[in-house]
């Protein structure tokens, strides 16, 4: 390795680098956020599998615990939780039953393909999507109607079975699919966007459909998780990529509606955990984005540092190395863009800088190259 680390220092000031959401005075250095994931323990120790796939409970405890033993000889520290299966005696006889997701009211359906599951939609004209949006709207005037279009028929006993063998409810909704690729999904991308020219009154009643039904699906699982309308807690985040589709104009009338609605219903509050996901070329929405004031953000590669703090100067920037960067293990190339990240939050003693990839962390990326990232940041990320 091209830069010297010291790998216990650097643990020691990684303590305490995320205090304050990135942005403590005291911090010594740019905080690290890559921790790699479960998918990548294929590439890292030569064995086959399907990184979206499934992988039985038994081998993956395996695969983690093998991972781990490496990480801690190359990084210092173990990185994937290590979840042995229980005996099939101690398993749990129930479990919470699946629920409908947001995009299926919409028409969409989630499809295996054998490797992963994607959403598809079964709508391809107006007047169909005029349609499926009077049915939504229906279920969205009878809360009743709602419920039992979301929930199965069998729901509450198995709930409560699950809670009088456990103690565990169901969770809180926080997180979807952003409302740009949820209807790109189900709608196809084409007709989304020419729909905008087309019939902006259609494409307007889209979004604030997407949004009131978030909204009908955040308290309807907030009540199944057994929170009240008066305290539960706040926070919603999206992953929208997207939305780089959308000229600022089309996002204005779409994205940022949906977004506008959910957050001011459920990140009400200023310190609220409001989060987007867009790891793509969307750096011309950054100005709207900046409306919500984001707890968080992971923007695209393309996207600098310099360009998101302009807009947002208390976000916690999530980024910006570009994953295939990461992933292709060149080390000069890691060094180059973790040095320039780093640089940047130092510019004016921004900070706010969780170095981690511009969106997800593939298989193929190897724990070298995760301390190829320690070291620059020892190098080049100190305060």
């Amino acid at each position: 390795m091209k830069l010297a680390l010291d790998i216990e220092q650097f643990w020691r000031d990684e303590e305490h680098a995320h205090d304050e959401n990135c942005f403590s005075k005291s911090a010594a250095q740019v905080a690290l956020g890559i921790r790699m994931s479960d998918e990548c323990v294929f590439a890292e120790l030569g064995e086959e599998g399907q990184p979206w796939g499934y992988t039985d409970p038994v081998r993956r405890y395996d695969l983690n615990c093998r991972y781990n033993e490496k990480a801690r000889q190359i990084v210092g520290r173990a990185l994937l939780a290590e979840n042995r299966p229980l005996p099939p005696e101690k398993q749990p006889k129930h479990s919470i039953p699946y629920a409908k997701q947001v995009p299926e009211l919409f028409g969409g359906q989630y499809v295996f393909d054998g490797n992963t599951t994607w959403l598809r939609g079964t709508i391809d004209d107006d007047e169909a999507l005029k349609k499926k949006l009077d049915e939504v709207e229906g279920l969205l005037a009878d809360p009743e109607a709602f419920r039992a279009a979301v929930l199965p028929p069998d729901w509450d006993a198995r709930c409560r079975a699950v809670y009088e063998e456990t103690g565990r409810r169901p969770g809180m909704f926080s997180w979807l699919r952003g409302p740009c690729t949820m209807a790109t999904s189900v709608y196809g991308v084409e007709n989304l966007l020419y729909l905008y020219y087309d019939d902006e009154a259609l494409f307007t009643r889209f979004a604030d459909l997407i949004g009131e039904a978030v909204v009908a699906y955040f308290d309807l699982m907030r009540a199944e998780a057994g929170y009240t309308a008066e305290k539960f807690p706040h926070g919603f985040g999206f992953a929208d990529d997207d939305s780089n589709l959308f000229t600022p104009e089309m996002y204005h009338a779409f994205g940022y509606r949906v977004l506008k609605r959910v957050f001011e219903h459920c990140a009400p509050d200023p310190g609220d955990y409001r989060y987007q996901h867009s790891d793509s070329a969307m750096g011309h929405l950054i100005p709207q984005l900046a409306d919500f004031n984001l707890q968080g953000c992971n923007f695209g590669p393309t996207v600098t540092v310099q360009e998101i703090r302009k807009y947002m100067p208390k976000t916690r920037i999530d980024g910006q190395l570009a994953p295939f960067t990461f992933m292709r293990n060149v080390e000069d190339d890691i060094i180059a863009e973790v040095r320039r990240d780093c640089e940047a939050a130092r510019e004016n003693d921004a900070r706010g800088l969780n170095l981690t990839t511009a969106g997800s962390i593939n298989n193929g990326s190897l724990l070298t190259s995760m301390r190829v990232v320690m070291a620059a940041i020892q190098n080049y990320g100190r305060y």
